[in-house]
């Protein structure tokens, strides 16, 4: 056993009154740590908590643990979604590629960070496994680290060693890391899947966020060729094609015949697929989401969704009006670096009516809701209807093509109001 070895709860006593703990990401969250800094609620004051969107519960987010910590999130998950549209927790607006700048250059002193690693390889290094993206930084720039060593969790290639010495407290668990799992995409999202899957060329290299919608697109693509992947995250639907050769990185500029990633969610097979496959590099997010770093292949298609567009081409995808729901993520990493790709193709992906009936496609957004896409960012925009391209296109143009893919009970209304709004 490493001299460092102990159990959760005598760990956490290294958080004290007003430190600033970070909270690995996504399926990586250390659920024991977790739950025993919660169970401090009562002996801490003043402890300020960052995190992106974490599985798992957040006790520490309750209303009666609000006089030990502050919470922010830079990315809201669903763990915590009700306590910031409550007010009880903050959500900070922020690139996915700038998180890293934020301990990097002090903005956000980080004192701890809370982390889960792979079990140690020979030489004494762990890995941080499925999520390397902005946790990296702040593990490197942390005072103290207090690791879960979870042989559950894959060893993966890249940017996400870190040798055991550098580790304060070690707390061994075996648990299986969160399955993030998906229904098959229904009729609206494979109809969604199979227009972008038209609007992607063979050697072309992806983005793509984790849903239904992306799902769909990759399963479109069994007859493509020499596909490769440079993505903030990905999951389960990109094996089958790695397995067929369709995806195979043989026509990128950076890093040709890896898979690059900043974290991944997904099944067991998909943390089975990732471990110890050199084939998959996990970088630090603030070198996979650099706009200057996405352009460099050639093809790069990006594609995100939102949750509502309006007419002039706005695209709103961390809110519902004044709601805060998820975050700005690296939406517009993406949509820039496609953008300046040569032949690359930023998307955004939607359908054209919430489940309610009501119109995605908007003539003026939610009061209050949040622009991540500005109308000069936007270029393609697809929903069962069809597959829109609004760069170039002045207002009048954008109407026209927006209303061809909203909804037909929808069509009337939107060119009525859109006269009455942008008098077109």
């Amino acid at each position: 056993m490493h001299p460092n070895s102990t159990d959760a709860a005598t760990a956490l006593l290294r958080v004290h009154n007003g430190d600033t703990v970070f909270i690995h990401t996504a399926v990586a969250a250390p659920q024991t740590l977790v739950q025993a800094l919660a169970e401090r609620k009562n002996e801490l004051k003043g402890v300020r908590i960052y995190h992106l969107h974490t599985e798992g519960p957040a006790a520490y987010a309750l209303p009666d643990a609000q006089n030990a910590f502050e919470v922010n999130a830079l990315f809201i998950g669903a763990n915590v979604r009700k306590q910031v549209q409550e007010g009880g927790v903050q959500f900070v607006p922020i690139f996915l590629s700038e998180i890293p700048f934020l301990f990097r250059r002090g903005a956000i002193p980080v004192d701890v960070a809370l982390i889960q690693v792979s079990a140690p390889d020979k030489h004494g290094f762990c890995s941080l496994g499925v999520s390397v993206d902005a946790t990296k930084a702040a593990v490197d720039m942390a005072k103290t680290i207090i690791a879960e060593v979870n042989p559950r969790m894959p060893r993966t290639h890249g940017d996400g060693l870190i040798h055991m010495s550098r580790i304060h407290a070690m707390v061994p668990v075996h648990y299986e890391l969160h399955e993030h799992l998906l229904p098959e995409p229904d009729e609206v999202e494979q109809r969604i899947g199979a227009h972008i899957a038209e609007l992607i060329e063979d050697g072309s290299t992806l983005q793509m966020g984790i849903g239904t919608i992306p799902n769909a697109v990759l399963s479109c693509l069994h007859h493509h060729k020499n596909l490769g992947i440079h993505t903030e995250m990905f999951s389960d639907g990109v094996i089958p094609l790695v397995e067929s050769g369709v995806i195979n990185g043989s026509q990128k500029r950076i890093h040709p015949g890896k898979i690059v990633s900043g974290f991944l969610m997904g099944s067991r097979e998909l943390y089975d697929f990732v471990d110890d496959n050199p084939q998959v590099a996990m970088l630090d997010i603030a070198y996979v989401n650099d706009t200057a770093v996405i352009r460099r292949n050639p093809k790069q298609v990006s594609i995100n969704s939102a949750i509502e567009v309006d007419l002039t081409g706005q695209v709103c995808a961390d809110s519902i009006g004044t709601r805060f729901y998820s975050g700005v993520g690296g939406q517009m990493d993406f949509i820039r670096g496609a953008s300046l790709s040569e032949g690359g193709k930023p998307i955004i992906a939607l359908p054209s009516t919430t489940s309610r009936g009501e119109s995605k496609i908007v003539p003026i957004l939610k009061s209050g809701a949040g622009v991540v896409t500005t109308r000069a960012h936007v270029h393609y925009v697809v929903t069962e209807y069809g597959a829109v391209d609004l760069w170039g296109k002045n207002i009048r143009q954008r109407i026209e093509a927006l209303v061809s893919i909203a909804h037909p009970n929808h069509r009337e209304t939107l060119l009525r109001q859109a006269a009455e709004y942008y008098h077109v």
